[in-house]
């Protein structure tokens, strides 16, 4: 990758799905060894069961030890911290999330991504007082956050400024329902895409896919996709890091489109 452009990275939600046996892993494939298969495939995973549980350190580095250097993990924060009537009073929950382990991840721990409930509306100053909580290291790892809202009272500049005030990317969520939000707040994008079928052989199809390999290259060079509407100011142009999650309803195909992705965008 050009200095001037930052990585692109696509990926899944998981690698523990029973239907992907067979389909996305081989016959016969342990199921000891489906992390290790995942990551020789794919460039990223979003780790999603730490949104209802803690691990321990010990698990932490057992999924690093069986990844590549340059894999990298996205991590879904807990949702005893999101979940709250009162964000800025999470600060206990928020460091027994960060205290379980995760940084044994070491150079393969991504973006943190803390998704809210869709009931959850746009308070700016609780808001605020939830990202002063959010640390930028932990025991010597850098940590970068996502904030993945759902409800439409976050489509406003002013959410936007505040992300971009605490350095958190806003989620790009291509949903059904959720609110598309593609300002550009920090030096990643972390986008979710959720609108694939099963049907496809590729969750979405060929024009579809170019159409976000296309959208991805752009925010990787440090422009923003002129189809795509921004709230706010655009930021300075810089090269940025990219992450792309295919994650759908089924998602049984969702690893053959993050793969078929992937491949369009290294083309």
């Amino acid at each position: 990758m050009s200095a001037d452009v930052g990585p692109i990275r696509t990926g899944i939600g998981g690698w523990t799905f029973e239907p992907w046996r067979g389909v996305f892993y081989p016959d016969g494939l342990r199921q000891a060894d489906e992390l290790a298969y995942a990551a020789s495939k794919l460039k990223t995973i979003e780790i999603n069961g730490t949104y209802y549980s803690t691990f321990k350190p010990e698990s932490w580095a057992k999924w690093a030890a069986q990844t590549p250097a340059d894999f990298k993990f996205a991590v879904k924060a807990s949702r005893f911290s999101t979940n709250r009537k009162v964000l800025a009073e999470g600060g206990e929950s928020i460091d027994r999330f960060l205290g379980q382990g995760l940084v044994e991840l070491g150079e393969r721990l991504g973006p943190i991504l803390w998704q809210f409930m869709a009931t959850k509306k746009f308070d700016p100053g609780d808001f605020e007082g939830f990202l002063k909580l959010l640390p930028t290291t932990r025991d010597g790892v850098a940590l970068r956050h996502v904030l993945e809202v759902r409800h439409p009272s976050f489509v406003c500049a002013e959410f936007v400024e505040l992300a971009r005030k605490h350095g958190a990317a806003i989620c790009l969520a291509d949903h059904a329902t959720f609110p598309l939000i593609c300002d550009v707040t920090a030096d990643l994008v972390y986008a979710r895409l959720q609108t694939g079928a099963d049907d496809v052989a590729t969750a979405y199809g060929e024009a579809d896919l170019g159409l976000w390999a296309q959208r991805l290259k752009a925010y990787a060079e440090g422009d923003a996709p002129d189809d795509l509407p921004v709230l706010a100011a655009p930021p300075a142009k810089a090269p940025r890091e990219v992450y792309a999650f295919i994650i759908h309803e089924g998602k049984v195909r969702a690893p053959a489109g993050a793969m078929a992705l992937q491949s369009l965008i290294d083309a």
